[in-house]
């Protein structure tokens, strides 16, 4: 995106120099820093200890706790491999494909599914595939969607479009001259996966493969609705069942000290191997690639069609389930506050969210500007919290405040804190390299034409303004679907549209459940098809 000439003369007072007042952008981002790294230790200080009880050791010997490490380290390995093997298909088959503007939607839903509030989607898998779902009665006798299977099918769903969409994108920036030797050559289909398709994705399949593989460690509304018992816990569920059913704070520590040491390190070699890209645009380099053969074609719109079918399938068996619900007005009235609360969560930590990550992003532009090394260790001081998992952290600050504050009556207060802490590096992902390309273009006429601050906010303004709307709707739908931390800070007092979804889900109330289910993918649908609509206008 650029600034044209007009909009450079039509900045306020643009004749007039004023002396530049970059130090209140700078105090406000080292502030925000300060605040963050602050909610950090303290969270940490409340998982050292908690009314002088030491650190539980016999813990780790327990056969319990081994059997959670081992099935999360299964479930979460499973899980990554059958989401990129299957990707890969599905990668090749959108790479080959003419362009439509299907194969728009179908990246656009690859985006939703990958964000899609995850009770959402359990909903619809039970509603699918449940005790009396539409397809159980194909699956045979023994099929139960509760436990691994369920895990893994879930896991599958929200995963493998997001490491579809990453792999096409790397293939589809292959340069066009490596297509045009290939036809010279004219090799093999296999030699051109070999050759040219698997070394251009290589790094971008292994880096998913890491990424998804930590997600998966760190899931907790899939494993919480569909695990089934104690043979299925992963840490996250342990922690919350440690800390909300028995109260067993000791307990709760060391499960959430193991959660981070291991998904932490994972989290901490993935990101040293690189970053996974999967919200960029499609390099327009496909005019020259070869026109695949008959059966090739055939396998390429096969798996696009199943692929279709796989993604859609679980949200469209929401819709039988609702009979009987949508007259049903005290139904209603009883959904509009959950509804509320979520909106206005997810309002309040999108705001405060996007201006922490903006803020933040004050000294590490200057940084980058000067050439310091200091931009290095700005840029994973802002991005912590992804090391940090979100139980993790949401623990930490319970037991600290737990002693020192009325949890219950600042519960909402709460919620809508740590949600806004944890999406920063979501935000800051979406606004850094806006921001760098802007500084990189406009800083050094901005500095020719000494503009004051004034002036300085409105082109910057201008050139962010879409990137500032993409990253507010990635926020707010990720916001809009957490169980995590309202499952840790939330209390009867006020109740989220995710958990009063799981409440009906638990229960069996399936109609009630997808109701609600549709209500919530109606405003996912809506802040996705925003961020990819502002990220258009923005490349």
């Amino acid at each position: 995106m650029a600034i044209s000439s007009n909009s450079i003369a039509s900045l306020p007072h643009a004749g007039t120099a004023q002396k530049p007042t970059s130090s209140s952008p700078q105090w406000a981002g080292w502030t925000v820093l300060m605040l963050m790294a602050s909610a950090t230790l303290l969270a940490f200080y409340g998982l050292l200890s908690f009314s002088g009880d030491s650190f539980q050791w016999d813990v780790l010997k327990d056969p319990y706790l081994l059997s959670i490490l081992r099935f999360t380290l299964l479930q979460s390995c499973l899980s990554a491999l059958l989401s990129v093997l299957l990707a890969w298909p599905v990668a090749l088959a959108l790479l080959h494909l003419p362009d439509s503007r299907q194969k728009l939607w179908f990246l656009s839903l690859c985006v939703l599914c990958f964000v899609l509030p995850t009770l959402v989607l359990i909903t619809g898998i039970v509603a699918l595939l449940g005790q009396s779902g539409v397809l159980t009665p194909l699956m045979g006798e023994q099929w139960n969607i509760y436990g691994l299977s369920g895990i893994l099918l879930a896991h599958v769903y929200l995963n493998m479009p997001f490491a579809a969409r990453s792999i096409y994108l790397r293939l589809a920036a292959i340069p066009a001259g490596n297509w045009r030797l290939l036809q010279q050559l004219k090799l093999s289909r296999w030699q051109q996966f070999r050759y040219l398709e698997w070394p251009a994705a290589r790094s971008a399949t292994w880096i998913t493969l890491g990424f998804v593989m930590v997600l998966c460690f760190n899931s907790f509304a899939v494993v919480l609705a569909l695990g089934g018992g104690p043979k299925s816990t992963t840490f996250e569920v342990a922690i919350y069942q440690a800390l909300k059913y028995d109260f067993n704070i000791p307990e709760a520590l060391v499960l959430s000290w193991i959660q981070l040491i291991v998904a932490g390190g994972l989290y901490l070699v993935v990101s040293a191997c690189g970053q996974v890209s999967w919200l960029g645009q499609e390099i327009k380099s496909r005019l020259y690639l070869p026109k695949p053969d008959r059966k090739n074609s055939i396998f390429y719109r096969a798996t696009y069609g199943l692929a279709w079918l796989f993604l859609l399938a679980p949200l469209l068996a929401l819709i039988p389930k609702t009979q009987g619900v949508w007259s049903n007005g005290a139904y209603w009235l009883k959904l509009i506050p959950p509804l509320a609360t979520s909106l206005l969560l997810a309002l309040m930590s999108t705001l405060l969210s996007v201006t922490m990550a903006y803020a933040v992003l004050q000294p590490y532009r200057r940084a980058l500007r000067t050439r310091s090394n200091a931009a290095i260790w700005l840029d994973g001081l802002a991005s912590h919290t992804l090391v940090v998992p979100a139980m993790v952290l949401s623990v930490g600050l319970f037991v600290f405040c737990l002693p020192r504050i009325d949890i219950d009556y600042w519960g909402f207060t709460l919620v809508f804190l740590v949600n806004a802490l944890v999406s920063v590096p979501y935000a800051l992902t979406q606004l850094k390299p806006a921001l760098a390309s802007y500084d990189q273009q406009y800083w050094p006429i901005i500095q020719t034409l000494k503009l004051g601050f004034r002036q300085r906010a409105y082109a910057e303004w201008k050139f962010i303004r879409p990137v500032l709307l993409t990253a507010a709707s990635f926020v707010s739908v990720l916001v809009m679907g957490d169980v995590a931390i309202y499952s840790i800070f939330g209390n009867q007092d006020f109740v989220t549209l995710p958990w009063l979804i799981y409440g009906y889900a638990s229960t069996y109330r399936i109609a009630e459940a997808a109701v609600a289910s549709l209500l919530l993918l109606g405003i996912s649908i809506i802040l996705v098809l925003t961020l990819e609509r502002q990220r258009a206008r923005y490349a």
